[in-house]
């Protein structure tokens, strides 16, 4: 039952803790010992919770008491160690925050542990969760439990590798620009980023700037994705960009009696993209047509106009700074890994610049408006190549050579518009590695991104496998 109970979702579990067919103590120490098996090989975990089997054995006396409980209840759960927890240790990735416990939980990792969630652990990240891979000076390299030569991703790589991996069903990433669809989808499991605002960003460093970071699920299955985000979403007050999910939903939920329109596309807007990446969106887009829904390859022009990437790279920078040189300030050099020094030794945005790059957002903005007006959702690639090997600078991808920055290209769009996505695997590569997709929706419109994930899962020939460590 054991080495079950480390493969099934969050949803399961909680099934078969509600029905008492397992404990949350067995359930808990499962995943321990788990951690203890393979994690040495991964290292995904930076932290494990020193009260995680205490809250276990709370959880199981909440049963025994006929108590109330939450849609998690003991299940265990982790978190990216950008996000704070109270009394374990939340380090950013860097030797600056080394030993810093929190006095308080994020309110992400609040609303998991009211729904009945168990913190389990925290998972590794770059320094200042600021890169496309998961290396730092405090906790090192995360591999890709998949092949350990390869990346799981960044920034929210230890949680993506600690889920696939099977020492944690659900966790907590946070996403700038592709951190947690792209690891997501370099592990082969699910995530998804809210609209902006869906999710508080309370408790995450940075408290500014805020515009372009979310917080999201990732997990092994859509439904364990739209129980965590029933959870996580609404306004906490003190996120001002936060925002209702109950007055607000122009998804499937208002409208459940009609047949969804999606588009799909892989280009041009994205940057080049592999071949075997751009097959595997055209047998999504195909499945769902099969499903009974209208299905059609399309194009966004205001894409090609405004390439995302250089409207997010001009903005973000400026904006970024002063964060980066707070964090920093009165610091030693060997304290500092290659993106903290990056980030302070770039350029300034010219002003005329940053005022050019805020009209391309809005046009960015407009145009996916538009895109909306005549459909439900949009399918592309998460990432235009599988999963790479660690420490790569540059790539070939269809012909074209490029900077790692562009692996971003399909995922950045929707940060700078603030559109909700989610990250889900539907093919494997010639080398044996997951190939995922993403499905876009309109603002406030996950309910009808989640259900078309859902029966693109229900199709999927890939969902039920895992990698051999």
């Amino acid at each position: 039952m054991t080495s079950e109970l480390i493969r099934y979702d969050a949803t399961k579990l909680a099934e078969l803790i509600r029905t008492r067919k397992v404990s949350s103590v067995e359930l808990v120490q499962a995943h321990l010992d788990r951690i203890s098996a393979v994690d040495p090989k991964v290292n995904a975990i930076v932290t494990v919770a020193d009260n995680a089997l205490l809250a276990a054995r709370q959880a199981d006396d909440a049963i025994a008491a006929g108590q109330d409980l939450g849609p998690l209840h003991g299940v265990p759960f982790t978190a990216k160690d950008s996000i704070d927890t109270a009394g374990v240790a939340t380090q950013r990735g860097s030797p600056i925050f080394k030993g810093r416990i929190p006095q308080a939980d994020a309110v992400s990792v609040a609303r998991m542990k009211k729904a009945g969630g168990i913190l389990l652990a925290k998972t590794n990240l770059p320094e200042f969760s600021y890169w496309i891979e998961s290396d730092n000076l405090l906790s090192g390299r995360s591999n890709n439990p998949w092949d350990l030569t390869r990346t799981p991703g960044g920034s929210s790589g230890g949680e993506s590798a600690a889920i696939a991996a099977g020492m944690s069903p659900l966790g907590l990433g946070t996403d700038l620009a592709i951190s947690v669809r792209g690891p997501a989808a370099q592990t082969g499991i699910s995530s998804i980023k809210a609209t902006h605002g869906r999710v508080p960003m309370t408790g995450i460093w940075p408290r500014a700037p805020r515009r372009f970071w979310h917080v999201g699920p990732m997990a092994r299955s859509i439904r364990d994705l739209a129980v965590a985000f029933s959870q996580l979403s609404g306004p906490d007050g003190q996120d001002a960009f936060s925002s209702s999910a109950a007055l607000v939903d122009a998804g499937i939920g208002r409208q459940p009696h009609r047949q969804l329109r999606v588009g799909w596309m892989t280009g041009p807007g994205f940057g080049p993209v592999d071949a075997e990446v751009r097959a595997t969106v055209a047998s999504a887009a195909d499945a769902l047509k099969g499903l009974g829904l209208h299905v059609e390859e399309v194009g966004i022009p205001v894409l090609e106009r405004d390439f995302a990437l250089d409207v997010f790279n001009r903005l973000h920078v400026m904006e970024m700074k002063p964060a980066f040189r707070e964090a920093t300030q009165g610091r030693q050099p060997e304290e500092l890994y290659k993106m903290a020094k990056t980030m302070l030794g770039l350029p300034d945005t010219s002003m005329n610049d940053y005022i050019d790059a805020e009209q391309a957002a809005e046009r960015l903005r407009d145009g996916y408006a538009e895109y909306f007006e005549k459909f439900d959702v949009l399918l592309t690639h998460v990432l235009p190549i599988p999963a790479h090997k660690h420490g790569v600078s540059e790539f070939v991808i269809d012909g074209q050579k490029v900077d790692a920055t562009y692996l971003q290209g399909a995922t950045v769009p929707l940060n700078v518009t603030g559109l909700p996505g989610i990250s889900m695997r539907f093919g494997t590569s010639r080398e044996s590695m997951p190939i995922n997709v993403q499905l876009v929706g309109s603002w406030m419109a996950e309910s009808t991104i989640l259900h078309v994930a859902s029966l693109l899962e229900s199709v999927s020939t890939v969902k039920d496998m895992h990698p051999s460590l």
